[in-house]
């Protein structure tokens, strides 16, 4: 009987003990989760006296017992210190943390995201499948972003009706403090990964998706306060900075490039510079972007042909005929010959001229102004 007494003792004990753990822990996580939340309540007050506001339709907070969650329906972000305040607004946001890691964040947002001039119908609407993020480091000292986005689609709003910019199986984004810090000259460096891209305004991405890797510096911010990214881009060009590209690498169909190079921003919000490209498959690549027409329907072959014409009527249009009939071979003697992978590749400039992309002699499109 005695022994059946201790044993119950200890039965009854080590319960009493398991609850005072649960009661202690449940006291600690109630305890923390109300910091958090005082927290989160003063990082906000701190950002609305900068002119950048957060604010949720309803939100809550929970994860208990061993994450900290806020969930925030109809969630909005209206930047007022830009010279024309933008709005951004998204159906809502989940973001967690562990109880044992909280500079780790990570969140799920669920679209559409629409971006907007304060009180105006929005100009840009993205949405996804799946958009997840994880932010490490806290919000005056960012170590690290990623974005990763499940078929993510990009439309650009004219006139009521929307046009896409961009639609991919698959992005990635991801960001982190390499010199410097997040309030005092910060070089970022900025990784991006695309499956299956295509962007209908830009015909060398067009006609087939392209999957790439590019890899980036950006040179020439005085800090990384919260603010729209045109604003950050006119700083950098104020600044003379730069995006340096240490490694590009695209592939579409049989086609291959990789290179680097340096891109700056002129004051018209526009890039220019150079990378030095590597291309394995040229030729379908030049049959899938109309090469030969683009070139046909140049400035300079319309002049051409127009001398043509005037010291022989119809002269201009037989010229016109030929040029670019072996584009290909004629782009090849151009470049330097070397080899991709094993395979037979060319090395041209891809230049960027006022945002307007050329390969070589080859138009590509127009790259939208960055501010």
């Amino acid at each position: 009987m005695s022994t059946m007494s201790r044993a119950t003792r200890r039965y009854i004990t080590m319960l009493v003990l398991v609850l005072a753990l649960i009661a202690g822990w449940s006291w600690f996580w109630s305890y923390a989760a109300g910091k958090v939340q005082t927290a989160v309540e003063g990082w906000r007050a701190r950002e609305a006296q900068a002119g950048r506001i957060y604010a949720c339709g309803s939100e809550e907070y929970g994860g208990y017992p061993f994450r900290f969650e806020l969930q925030c329906d109809q969630a909005s972000a209206l930047f007022r210190n830009s010279q024309q305040p933008v709005e951004v607004k998204a159906r809502g946001i989940l973001v967690a943390a562990q109880v044992y890691q909280p500079n780790l964040l990570i969140g799920e947002i669920h679209g559409p995201l629409t971006v907007a001039a304060q009180g105006q119908s929005p100009e840009l609407i993205v949405n996804w499948k799946l958009f997840q993020t994880s932010v490490r480091g806290t919000p005056r000292k960012p170590e690290r972003v990623s974005l990763v986005l499940d078929r993510p689609v990009v439309d650009r709003v004219d006139n009521g009706q929307p046009r896409m910019v961009l639609r991919a199986d698959h992005a990635e984004i991801h960001g982190r403090m390499a010199e410097g810090s997040a309030a005092d000259h910060p070089a970022i460096e900025i990784g991006l990964r695309l499956e299956g891209a295509l962007a209908p305004g830009i015909a060398a991405a067009a006609a087939q998706p392209v999957d790439a890797t590019v890899d980036t510096v950006l040179r020439g911010l005085s800090d990384f306060s919260p603010k729209p990214w045109h604003e950050r881009f006119r700083q950098m060009q104020q600044a003379g900075g730069s995006i340096d590209v240490v490694q590009a690498r695209l592939q579409q169909g049989e086609t291959l490039a990789v290179g680097t190079g340096s891109i700056s921003i002129n004051p018209s919000g526009r890039m220019q510079g150079q990378l030095n490209m590597t291309i394995a498959g040229l030729e379908p690549f030049l049959k899938s972007i109309g090469a030969q027409q683009m070139v046909q329907n140049s400035k300079a072959v319309d002049k051409l042909a127009g001398v043509l014409d005037r010291l022989s009527p119809g002269l201009g249009s037989v010229a016109r005929e030929q040029v670019g009939a072996n584009i290909s071979a004629g782009i090849n003697l151009i470049g330097q010959q070397t080899k991709l992978e094993g395979r037979p590749a060319v090395i041209l400039p891809l230049r960027f001229d006022d945002g307007a992309m050329f390969l070589g002699p080859i138009p590509l499109g127009q790259a939208p102004a960055l501010f």
